[in-house]
């Protein structure tokens, strides 16, 4: 009897032992409210501070968490330099992505008040929401305890991060690999109502899109000569800014939405949004509703994303720089 107690004793604490472990290892609000009090502090004043000297930088930073969070998880990989093999910043979905320094120049700053305590991943989620909220979007939660992953690889970027290119399955399948779903990826395309991109995500849809100098069926006739009359002049045109939201593109309202249903979504992926019947209703539901509610349904698929695959506890490391693992 005394033995069966013994056993007993032992099973509850083991219980109790994997069940505080396990809360220790989820994400939560204020997770560094006594090892580093001022960590969101340092973050939401430098985004203050600097972001309306270059207010599309909150456009790159989100798409920098995006892109991060859908290798990996979100584990800060993206912002790794090359080491033994090619990093995922080199992988095409990513050289166009900025903010790097941005990024940097913040961890300098926490690593000044708390050396090896927060972690690069929670500084870029950080640093996305900022952004956002400083160039006039919405706020969403952000629950932090990241830790920074050791790898990061080309290949995988170039095989998980939805593209401007992605059929509609190619981004289903994507979204559902991360654990997001349609509305998910109807509310976080939202996102492209700020920003700019380059006339070479779309020259393909303007001068070749079935291999016989034909323009995408898909594209508004009329947006897509104006395109070529006025923006992108050439199919070699590698340089040259298009808004991805004419006319309010620094202004994180419903107007995405609105190009979507005139066909006039610069890219494939946003065209994609209409041949799908769920995906066209969540579009048209969007518009019918306020921006309020697009602005909650935001920040529930962000934090929603936020929580990829995350490193927490003695997973990864905290890293020095951003750029480096730990030597």
């Amino acid at each position: 009897m005394a033995r069966k107690l013994g056993y007993l004793r032992f099973f509850i604490v083991c219980v109790i032992a994997s069940i505080v472990a396990t809360t220790h290892a989820q994400l939560q609000l204020g997770f560094y409210a006594k090892s580093c009090p001022k960590a969101e502090k340092i973050v939401s004043d430098f985004v203050n501070e600097h972001i309306h000297n270059a207010p599309s930088l909150a456009a790159a930073l989100i798409r920098m968490h995006f892109h991060d969070c859908f290798v990996r998880g979100c584990d800060g990989s993206v912002l790794l330099n090359n080491t033994n093999q090619q990093a995922e910043k080199n992988a095409p979905p990513n050289l166009t992505v900025r903010g790097f320094d941005f990024i940097e120049r913040i961890k300098s700053l926490v690593e000044a008040a708390c050396p090896g305590v927060v972690s690069c991943a929670d500084i870029l989620t950080l640093a996305a929401r900022d952004s956002i909220v400083a160039t006039g979007g919405p706020f969403w939660q952000v629950p932090t305890g990241r830790r920074d992953g050791l790898v990061s690889n080309l290949s995988e970027s170039t095989r998980n991060i939805p593209t401007p290119f992605d059929n509609f399955t190619t981004l289903q399948t994507k979204f559902n690999n991360a654990g997001l779903d349609l509305n998910d990826l109807v509310i976080l395309s939202g996102a492209h109502t700020i920003g700019v991109s380059h006339c070479s995500t779309i020259s393909n849809r303007l001068y070749n899109f079935t291999g016989k100098l034909d323009e995408d069926p898909a594209l508004d006739s009329e947006y897509a000569q104006n395109l070529k009359k006025f923006k992108c002049k050439s199919i070699n045109d590698n340089t040259t800014l298009i808004e991805m939201d004419p006319g309010s593109r620094k202004t994180f309202d419903l107007g995405y939405y609105n190009q979507v249903v005139k066909r006039r979504g610069l890219f494939t992926s946003d065209s994609q949004l209409l041949v799908n019947s769920v995906t066209n209703s969540l579009v048209n539901q969007l518009l019918q509703g306020s921006l309020r509610n697009f602005h909650a349904q935001f920040a529930i698929s962000m934090e929603k994303m936020g929580r990829i695959n995350v490193k927490t506890g003695t997973q990864g490391e905290i890293r020095k720089q951003c750029a480096l693992v730990n030597s």
